[in-house]
């Protein structure tokens, strides 16, 4: 697709902002519908079961995965181009920022993605988790907490290693690559008919994965055309969630990007599948110990995902579709410290409820 006719007429800005939008839309409706949860999916798995929820979590990442696989192979783009591979990284950072965010996944109840599409059905204790995350994320790139985040990062990176390509270090060629992460995509999907997800779910969990590739072909067309520099991307939301806020106490028009566009499209497609599917409903705190437990897990995620250059989404998904030593790193860290989490403080008074025919919190 030619963009320069829209950049022509809108300007980069805009056009980038608007293709971000557009990407976020396509994620948020289909998140939504999936119930696409990372949070979800560990808890599941940390309890000993390969049910539905992990099923949908393991067909966004390999279809991920795969769809940004199968792009570079047929050389649509480049992945030695985007952030994760081409500048050096912290593996210090990924470490214990992966761990800080599952961590705090668990006390909130979602990762920075779930709790935007919560938000957007009227889940209020979503929405202030999103914005604590959103403050902290800001002030550990730019205010009080950068000093922290700079010092624990700065202890190994990848220069160390000699480079965050895993490819690379392996020895495999893309079309290998390519091979057996479309057969774990295939697998997946079998596994998640099998657990009773039904098609339609099914099919919504591959639409979040693939928005990942859109998003890497989207950027890169971008990249070529435009004057001025252009980042090659995907989703992610912490970085995107602190701009987003900011662009809100800034002047009209400024800091218009893709990432601006990413975060409202998303929280517009949770809104409008909702709205189609009469689940709009307002949630609140029960409480002061569950707000602070929420407030407190917000926060966590902010400093660790910053910390880790990306959440669950944008290092657990975006950053292993191109195979970034680091993201992979964080996204072991995130499903450990989740699994941890989960045991100390919900699996014994959950298991109480289960027995007592209580529901279990969401």
């Amino acid at each position: 697709m030619d963009f320069i006719p829209i950049v022509d007429s809108l300007g980069e800005n805009w056009t980038l902002a608007l293709g971000g939008g557009a990407v976020g839309l396509v994620f948020g409706f289909f998140a939504q519908r999936s119930r696409f949860c990372l949070r979800s999916a560990a808890i599941e798995f940390s309890r000993g079961s390969i049910a539905g929820k992990t099923a949908v979590w393991l067909i966004v990442f390999f279809a991920a995965v795969t769809g940004t696989a199968a792009l570079a192979f047929l050389g649509i783009i480049n992945t030695l181009e985007a952030r994760q591979i081409a500048s050096p990284q912290s593996l210090s950072g990924a470490a214990v920022g992966g761990l800080m965010f599952g961590t705090g996944m668990i006390l909130a109840r979602g990762c920075a993605s779930r709790l935007l599409v919560l938000a957007a059905t009227g889940n209020l204790r979503a929405l202030m988790s999103g914005l604590v995350f959103a403050v902290v994320a800001q002030a550990s790139l730019y205010g009080f907490l950068s000093p922290a985040r700079d010092d624990i990062a700065a202890v190994l990176s990848t220069v160390s290693t000699g480079g965050n390509d895993i490819l690379d270090f392996i020895r495999m060629d893309m079309s290998t690559a390519l091979a057996l992460t479309a057969l774990a995509l295939a697998i997946s999907l079998a596994l998640s008919i099998w657990r009773g997800n039904g098609l339609w779910r099914t099919f919504a969990a591959l639409a979040v994965g693939l928005t990942i590739p859109l998003a890497w072909w989207f950027t890169s067309e971008m990249v070529a055309i435009s004057f001025t520099p252009v980042r090659m991307e995907a989703v992610t939301f912490t970085g995107p969630s602190a701009d987003t806020l900011m662009l809100f106490l800034s002047p009209p028009g400024s800091m218009l990007n893709y990432d601006v566009g990413l975060v409202p499209g998303v929280f517009a497609g949770a809104f409008l599948a909702a709205l189609f599917t009469r689940e709009l409903k307002l949630q609140g705190f029960e409480g002061g110990k569950a707000m602070r437990r929420y407030l407190a897990g917000a926060a966590l995620m902010g400093f660790g995902g910053m910390l880790a250059g990306g959440c669950a989404v944008g290092a657990g998904v975006t950053g292993a579709s191109v195979f970034a030593l680091t993201a992979w790193v964080t996204l072991f860290a995130i499903w450990l410290a989740a699994g941890i989490t989960d045991w100390i403080v919900d699996r014994g008074r959950d298991e109480v409820h289960t027995a007592a025919g209580v529901p279990a919190a969401n």
